[in-house]
């Protein structure tokens, strides 16, 4: 296929609660809209849609002002969709993404920050999020255009002689292999995970009174029980010790109170010494040894950029499961991560679906082990990010909280996939996602 032109809008997100990210609060987002039009060799044309949240205080943490940051993705958004068109990309959406990211996204972040003190420079994972959109549209656009399921274009018959040794290291281990090969027989009905961030307040010691009245929980305990939520990722400071001990050790009492077996702990890249992590973990392990043994795995304790922090995590991995996040930006920083200690992998398609898929397979053939995270995504971004989960084959279900931070911004979507946008026994049910491409089922249009 060959993309003739793109359609880009913004969408604007105003959360309920604020979401912390590290040191910066959230309380809203704007969602890069994008229709990539394509047509086939034999003339036939489909569009492709995708959204993904701007989430600036995690792409881009800063000092710089928020609006300026946003209106800086925004206007990157726009770069990247002229020189697509421009360029005349053709042919399967992994090719395309991949050629795009190795030979001109650092071209256009380049030309971006010219001129520019460091300080201002916009990093490469924000330019990974804005062109997730139109690389996740590319894949849409592909399986309507075929009439096969996006996920499942990813073999041999769609890919041709492209097998991964082209994509990964030109090695024995990826020749005559496939991102189909990794793959699972999707499981519809995912386990899910509720997201407890540092501002949620956990029981009514700790509510304002300016919490939302708009039916939706506000506590800890009524989203566990409403949602039957089996999963909590607790967020913490990663640079306060004794708040962090005492946030775990709050949380997985209510959780041994209401049932709940798993839980993780993510310190959003704040922590840059391993004894940190170590230390609450091996108190936990001998104050609360229940809490303890309910930690699934830990969540990118480390800054982000591996290269310039090549710390030795093997410590933190030897007690509890270990997973990038923010670091994984493609399969090499997973090769890096590996070396370091880091076990595992957290996917996230809104750093694109082609990057996610190359990490993916780079993981599972070394034997990392994978979960799917979320970036609070709400309307369209969140049905490529289930579908990732599904298909990915993780240790336990998949992240999901745009229904605790903005559910209203998927009210109408919820009409057409009820078990996607709500959460109810502890799952989210794929099920009513259909047809080809990501099966919007027709919310595209909303």
């Amino acid at each position: 296929m060959k993309i003739s032109r793109i359609d880009l809008s913004f969408v604007s997100v105003v959360t309920r609660v604020p979401l912390k990210f590290g040191n910066q609060t959230l309380t809203e987002v704007s969602c890069a809209r994008v229709a990539v039009h394509v047509e086939g060799q034999d003339g036939r044309i489909a569009t492709g849609w995708a959204e993904t949240p701007l989430s600036v205080a995690w792409v881009w943490p800063s000092d710089l002002g928020y609006a300026e940051r946003e209106d800086r993705l925004k206007e990157f958004c726009k770069v990247l969709r002229d020189d697509l068109v421009a360029h005349g990309e053709s042919g399967h959406p992994m090719a395309i993404g991949h050629r795009y990211i190795e030979d001109r996204l650092h071209d256009r972040l380049d030309e971006e920050n010219e001129g520019l003190g460091e300080e201002a420079f916009m990093p490469h994972l924000a330019g990974l999020v804005c062109l997730s959109a139109f690389d996740l549209a590319l894949y849409d656009a592909f399986g309507k255009l075929h009439e096969v399921k996006a996920f499942e274009s990813l073999t041999q018959e769609w890919l041709g002689e492209m097998d991964l040794s082209h994509f990964l290291e030109p090695t024995q281990k990826f020749l005559g292999k496939y991102p189909g090969d990794y793959l699972v027989t999707p499981e519809m009905k995912q386990p899910v995970w509720h997201l407890v961030g540092g501002l949620d307040a956990i029981d009514e010691s700790e509510l304002t009174g300016e919490e939302p009245d708009d039916g939706y929980p506000v506590l800890l305990r009524d989203w566990i029980q409403r949602d039957g939520l089996d999963c909590l990722k607790i967020k913490l400071r990663g640079n306060d010790l004794p708040w962090d001990y005492d946030r775990l050790v709050a949380i997985g009492k209510i959780s041994l109170e209401e049932g709940v077996t798993n839980l993780t702990t993510d310190f959003n890249c704040m922590v840059t010494d391993p004894e940190y992590v170590n230390e609450i973990l091996d108190r936990l392990k001998e104050e609360e040894s229940e809490i303890y043994d309910r930690i699934v795995y830990v969540e990118q304790p480390f800054p982000y950029d591996l290269e310039a922090n090549r710390i030795d995590v093997h410590s933190v991995s030897e007690r509890k499961p270990l997973f990038m996040d923010e670091s994984a930006h493609d399969w090499r920083f997973v090769r890096l991560g590996l070396e370091l200690g880091w076990t595992s992998v957290a996917l996230k398609t809104c750093k694109t679906l082609t990057g996610a898929l190359l990490s993916l397979c780079w993981a599972k053939e070394h034997g990392m082990t994978l979960m799917v995270q979320d970036l609070t995504n709400p309307r369209l971004a969140q049905v490529p990010h289930v579908l990732l989960a599904a298909y990915a084959g993780t240790i336990c279900g998949v992240e999901s909280n745009g229904m605790q931070f903005y559910p209203e911004a998927s009210s109408e979507f919820l009409k057409v996939h009820p078990g996607l946008y709500q959460r109810r026994g502890g799952i989210l049910d794929l099920s009513t996602l259909s047809g080809s491409g990501f099966g919007y089922a027709g919310v595209e249009s909303l």
